[in-house]
């Protein structure tokens, strides 16, 4: 996703670079944290993913706010943050799913 937001024209690449890494790190973190605190239980995953969300929520404000006060384009931060997010989000969800599989027979 990061080699994505270089190929921006020269207008839209600084804000696309900040998008798509806020997205990536977030993500990165985001399954990290789930494989270690989640591993044993949804309630966990879960839980990681809530706070996850949150941060993003405040990174994308932040991120808004520097883009616009440093005069680039608003919607290639934008785009280029909640493209890889929703790819992102699909793979926890999967991540989140595969826990629920329980290895003995329903009772």
């Amino acid at each position: 996703m990061l080699g994505l937001s270089m190929v921006a024209g020269p207008v839209h690449r600084r804000a696309a670079l900040i998008g798509s890494s806020v997205a990536s790190f977030t993500a990165f973190g985001s399954l990290l944290a789930m494989s270690r605190f989640g591993a044993r239980s949804v309630k966990g995953a879960l839980a990681v993913m809530v706070v996850a969300f949150l941060a993003r929520i405040a990174l994308v404000g932040l991120g808004t706010a520097v883009v616009a006060r440093a005069g680039e384009s608003i919607v290639a931060f934008v785009v280029a943050f909640f493209v890889p997010y929703f790819i992102f989000a699909a793979i926890e969800g999967w991540y989140l799913h595969s826990l629920n599989r329980g290895s003995g027979t329903p009772a």
